[in-house]
C-alpha cells in the first residue's frame, strides 16, 4: 500500500554534502506531514526533521540544525533532506516517514517507513 523509497545516500568525506530524495506513493502526499530519521549502527532511531504539508511549517534536531535543510515537492511526490557540512556523527541509515515527528524516538512499528539509504561520512 504506502510506499516510500529512499535515494541519495553514499560515501563522502567529512564537509562534504549529499542530498538525499524519498518517492512517495499510496497515499496522499501533499496532504501528509513528512519526516526524515536516521539510525546509526550502534545508535537507536532518532528524529532529524519535518516538514508540514505545504512545506511551510519545519522541524529540525539540534545535531542538523544550521547543516540540514528538509523540503518537498507535492508535484513530485517527493521529500527532500539537503545535507551540508556533514560530520562522521551523521552516519547512519537514513529513512523517510508520513508522519510529523513524534515526543521520544521514533518507532517503526507505528508508521510507514522506506526501505532506507546508507549515509556514510568517512575520510
Amino acid at each position: 500500500q504506502v510506499q516510500l523509497v529512499e535515494s541519495g545516500g553514499g560515501l563522502v568525506q567529512p564537509g562534504g554534502s549529499l542530498r538525499l530524495s524519498c518517492v512517495a506513493s499510496g497515499f496522499s502526499f501533499r496532504d501528509s506531514s513528512m519526516s526524515w530519521a536516521r539510525q546509526a549502527p550502534s545508535k537507536g532511531l532518532e528524529w532529524v526533521a519535518s516538514i508540514g504539508n505545504f512545506g511551510i511549517a519545519t522541524y529540525h534536531a539540534d545535531p542538523v540544525k544550521g547543516r540540514f535543510t528538509i523540503s518537498r515537492d507535492n508535484a513530485k511526490n517527493t521529500l527532500y533532506l539537503q545535507m551540508n557540512r556533514l560530520e562522521p556523527e551523521d552516519t547512519g541509515v537514513y529513512y523517510c516517514v508520513n508522519v510529523w515527528h513524534k515526543k521520544g524516538a521514533p518507532l517503526r512499528s507505528q508508521d510507514n517507513w522506506g526501505q532506507g539509504t546508507q549515509v556514510t561520512v568517512s575520510s
